[in-house]
């Protein structure tokens, strides 16, 4: 059984991230639990602060992401890279003691209004989280373009079934991933 966390880098609520988010348990595979992270809302990093201690949410977020199997994080692209609150709440994490991210298998989406879905964010987030040594998943690749016409905005459903299929074969190939990372550990 692997037992995954999202960390959504959307904070409104309304988001085509967040809906991807949501609706990804339902899509998973069997031996797969998938759960929301911790908030990522938290002051801007700042060594000073860090000195007087951690802030309790980048602790809680830090705990869920070394207690997870693995983590998929869901998240818009704003300016051609990550939403500032993700990237910070990433900076908070990557100064713990035991950097959570290291040797974590990780696994991206994103979704957006326009046609890249996101793509541009992703190679982002990749270079961090080689940076941070997680292990992230290749392939397929989840870019949801044209978001707007792929959700229910009322009940943030993912009603695109060509969308439904390509998760879900992300998320059996993730854990997949996930479990080879558990046999090489051991």
């Amino acid at each position: 059984m692997s037992n995954v966390i999202t960390i959504c880098g959307s904070l409104r609520k309304g988001s085509f991230n967040r809906m991807l988010a949501n609706v990804l348990p339902s899509l998973a595979p069997s031996g797969m639990t998938i759960k929301a992270s911790p908030s990522i809302e938290m002051p801007l990093y700042n060594a000073d602060v860090q000195a007087e201690g951690f802030p309790a949410a980048a602790t809680a977020l830090a705990d869920a992401i070394s207690a997870a199997d693995g983590v998929i994080m869901v998240t818009p692209e704003y300016n051609y890279s990550l939403p500032g609150g993700l990237k910070n709440a990433i900076d908070w994490v990557s100064r713990m003691k035991d950097q959570p991210f290291a040797y974590k298998p990780v696994c991206l989406q994103s979704a957006s209004m326009g046609p890249l879905g996101g793509a541009r964010m992703q190679y982002h987030a990749r270079t961090i989280m080689v940076f941070l040594d997680a292990f992230v998943f290749n392939k397929p690749e989840i870019f949801v373009g044209a978001a707007q016409t792929k959700f229910d905005d009322k009940t943030g459903e993912l009603k695109d079934e060509a969308t439904r299929t390509i998760i879900k074969q992300q998320l059996e190939g993730f854990e997949k991933f996930i479990e080879r990372h558990k046999a090489h550990k051991a």
